[in-house]
């Protein structure tokens, strides 16, 4: 159990870590490698946890051909593009949310008991879909930039990132607006994934934590 709590526990600190970095850091080339590089650790570490069989060798192929892909492309081109960044980091980080689902349902089937580890599984979950629907709006801002914000006339790594997760907890502060149709359709998937998991997941094992703590 105490080694779960730990794997879970690397991961939740992985997602943490790549919010605070790319929330503290202007993009550039080196803060878009060192996410793939972050992100392609979340993706390992999120499998290994889950003891998914024979996930950790693919999913430590797949990162590190993310990892080599974007350094190669670095040196050859001079750059990463933003476009191409997205969409890698876009596929780790969508991966590795179902390979902690995956785990957490078979732990939860073999002993129901909710223990802090399935809380910090649940948590990393939870942040990964608001990274997750980040680079969504990073791909359609680099793909249309006026398509993304009504304010922005250029929206930033820190925007998209601050706009996913005011979106995903429904706070509406309002000094970002989705422009297009598609920003509006992902904003909207957006807000209601995150109520239904506010409400259903976290608020159950929370709730099944603290009773359990009492009794």
């Amino acid at each position: 159990m105490r080694a779960k709590a730990l794997g879970y526990g690397v991961v939740l600190l992985l997602v943490i870590l790549s919010i605070g970095f790319q929330m503290g850091f202007a993009a550039s080339d080196w803060s878009r490698f060192v996410t793939i590089v972050l992100q392609a650790g979340t993706l390992v570490a999120a499998v290994r946890v889950a003891r998914v069989r024979g996930g950790t060798r693919l999913a430590s192929a797949v990162a590190i051909l993310a990892v080599i892909s974007s350094l190669l492309t670095w040196v050859i081109r001079g750059d990463i593009p933003p476009a191409p960044a997205a969409i890698v980091n876009g596929l780790l980080v969508a991966v590795a949310p179902l390979a902690i689902a995956r785990g957490l349902i078979r732990d939860l089937r073999s002993n129901p008991e909710v223990t802090v580890a399935t809380l910090q599984a649940v948590l990393a979950i939870y942040l990964l879909l608001g990274m997750f629907f980040s680079f969504l709006y990073g791909v359609l801002g680099a793909v249309d930039a006026d398509k993304l914000f009504s304010e922005v006339a250029h929206p930033t790594r820190e925007d998209e990132l601050y706009f996913s997760f005011v979106t995903l907890c429904t706070v509406g502060y309002g000094d970002l607006t989705p422009a297009g149709n598609l920003a509006r359709s992902f904003s909207v998937a957006e807000m209601l994934f995150g109520q239904i998991y506010l409400v259903t997941v976290v608020s159950l094992i929370v709730g099944n934590l603290t009773g359990r703590r009492r009794a």
